[in-house]
């Protein structure tokens, strides 16, 4: 079987579930994965026979991806702001979007003049790991420090820090009734969160292959309370924050007012509500002191 055979097993294979381009994405995700090509060598490489091993590998991720399971999941690992992280789903697959939340940061950073060495930085419900780590990775004199509620999620960014040669500080606790004592005393330079924001009301407008697979835990929020972990983690921030320390959130793109709202409320200045590349308020910066 050629490459371009197996290619348009995936396109005939996943069609009920992917248009024909998302599933050659799919074929070509796949064979990289399995048989170590780059893009390029793909292409010179479509008419040739695949080794007998890799296409039975290849059959057994398009059967797992027939079922509408992401091939993240599917493959166990993904690329974030460069590097790879291994996922299960007990954690959310990182998106472009939240690269775009760490990009904001460094920039922010290399536009300062705060000093490196001896800076906090903590991620609240770090899920995969992956802003930690990549902020850590970029600023490797920063103390990167990680919350999140779950120890499934906390086994795994344990994992990718190991894989991604970064040393990180993990925490076990839920932002909303924090009782860690590791916390107490401690003052953050930067707060990072991507909380849970999607409402239960907006669960029907999502793809099957995230509701059906990706952590709820790590999803969804109550219909009458959309911004309560926002709520917590500004408390957190105000607590918790050093002079000038800034506070960056990835929020429900349909909720960007109300959140700023919130925390002008709240008593934080120099808020700057953000779009992503897809021109969908993303994103928010803050200070507190």
């Amino acid at each position: 079987m050629t490459f371009r055979e197996t290619e348009q097993i995936y396109t005939d294979s996943l069609r009920l579930i992917y248009d024909r381009r998302e599933a050659a994405s799919l074929a070509w995700l796949s064979i990289s994965h399995v048989c170590k090509l780059e893009r390029a060598e793909y292409l010179n490489l479509k008419d040739t026979e695949i080794p007998t091993d890799k296409f039975q590998s290849l059959l057994k991720i398009l059967e797992e991806l027939k079922t509408g399971k992401p091939l993240q999941y599917v493959i166990g690992e993904t690329e974030f702001y460069g590097m790879t992280f291994k996922v299960n789903p007990s954690v959310l697959i990182p998106r472009p979007e939240t690269e775009e939340l760490v990009e904001w940061i460094l920039s922010d950073i290399r536009k300062s003049k705060i000093s490196i060495e001896g800076l906090k930085i903590i991620d609240i419900g770090t899920g995969s790991g992956c802003i930690p780590i990549s902020l850590k990775k970029n600023l490797p004199e920063a103390q990167l420090f990680a919350l999140d509620i779950s120890p499934e999620a906390l086994g795994v960014s344990k994992q990718n820090a190991a894989l991604n040669t970064t040393r990180i500080q993990f925490i076990q606790d839920d932002i909303r009734n924090s009782v860690s004592r590791e916390l107490i005393g401690e003052k953050f330079g930067i707060i990072v969160s991507n909380p849970p924001y999607v409402t239960e009301a907006e669960k029907q407008q999502m793809l099957p292959n995230v509701l059906e697979h990706e952590p709820h835990l790590a999803l969804f929020v109550p219909n009458d309370d959309p911004l309560i972990f926002y709520r917590a983690i500004a408390d957190f921030a105000i607590k918790h924050t050093d002079t000038n320390g800034s506070l960056y959130l990835e929020i429900n793109e349909n909720l960007g007012e109300e959140t700023v709202q919130l925390l002008k409320q709240m008593g934080f200045k120099n808020i700057e509500l953000r779009q992503d590349l897809s021109g969908k308020d993303r994103m928010i910066s803050s200070q507190i002191h």
